[in-house]
């Protein structure tokens, strides 16, 4: 378990009762801002202590790891976001009835606070430049503390264990659902097309037979029975234009387990066949899944095509803790 601060004087009233976080992927000039990325490092169980109008309003347990989905329709008064796309955290919020200001708490907060990426000043003032960043664990005490057994009580009755990782990421689903739509009415496109197109969205159809010619067998597992293997996108279906969308080299052949792994970033794979383990992910769980650590070495070369993906792949959806602290 891990703790963060979020600050949400602008979106407090679209987050909190929607149980999620949004953020951008980058600043609007293209550069990485270390508080988006923190959005990757949340994991299912963390505690969120949610900062608006200089106090702590809630507490949100998060519900899943980070995964890309649209701008909230409801952050503005016109238009749809489905171009505007970003990391999303579901979380299951519970407003406080003991509201605290940590400005008139500053003599117990104070020499808890980090050197770097601190939520607050040393006069109790909130970091109006940062949206998300980790609480050290003995500065989050002192906040259960302050806020009391109500705190207690909401982080102590969450198990993160009984959400797995099947949990539902419903930002996802929706602009999923948005994009089929559009591939159904689009006029330019054909029947036979459209129909393959959306059959891959499931790893079915064209897009499975054309990844069986360049893949045999399970990268991780070594299953080879078609049976029990599930064509995934390297390049995710979401995020891909519909050429890239049928495209055999755009994909593997996994056991559903492992599937699962890839698509939610949990597992990537280096250009040499190095496979990556993401710093959030769970490996006790994963042994369960039978993903022995053996499995977890090299997989064997990969093709020029899905190098490109797997590319893609790591800059965009393995999930990963790099931003220096």
């Amino acid at each position: 378990m891990r703790y963060w601060w979020v600050n949400q004087n602008q979106t407090y009233r679209h987050e909190v009762p929607g149980g999620y976080l949004w953020s951008p992927k980058a600043k609007t000039n293209g550069q990485v801002n270390p508080f988006y990325e923190f959005m990757r490092e949340v994991s299912p169980g963390d505690v969120i202590f949610s900062f608006c109008d200089t106090n702590i309003q809630a507490i949100g347990i998060a519900k899943s790891n980070a995964y890309e989905a649209p701008k909230p329709l409801e952050f503005g008064s016109v238009g749809a976001y489905w171009e505007k796309i970003g990391w999303r955290v579901d979380v299951r919020f519970v407003e406080l009835k003991n509201v605290i200001r940590p400005m008139n708490e500053m003599d117990r907060l104070r020499p808890y606070l980090p050197v770097r990426y601190s939520p607050l000043r040393p006069n109790g003032h909130g970091q109006q430049n940062i949206y998300l960043t980790e609480v050290p664990e003995l500065l989050a005490s002192r906040l259960v503390d302050l806020i009391g057994g109500e705190a207690r009580g909401i982080i102590q009755a969450w198990s993160a264990s009984e959400q797995g990782l099947n949990e539902l990421y419903s930002g996802q689903l929706a602009w999923e659902e948005h994009q089929v739509k559009n591939i159904l009415t689009d006029v330019k496109i054909a029947e036979t097309e459209k129909h393959a197109i959306v059959m891959a969205r499931r790893g079915q159809g064209l897009f499975r037979s054309r990844v069986a010619q360049i893949e045999r067998r399970c990268r991780l597992t070594g299953v080879s029975n078609p049976e029990y293997l599930r064509a995934s996108h390297t390049k995710p279906w979401r995020d891909a234009s519909n050429e890239e969308r049928l495209d055999g080299e755009n994909g593997f052949l996994l056991t559903p387990d492992a599937d699962l792994l890839f698509d939610r970033g949990f597992l990537s794979f280096k250009s040499n066949g190095d496979v990556m383990v993401s710093p959030v992910a769970d490996r006790s769980a994963m042994a369960k899944m039978g993903i022995s650590s053996n499995m977890l070495e090299n997989v064997g070369q990969f093709s020029t095509g899905q190098g490109q993906y797997l590319e893609f792949h790591r800059d965009m959806v393995f999930l990963k803790a790099n931003v220096k602290r």
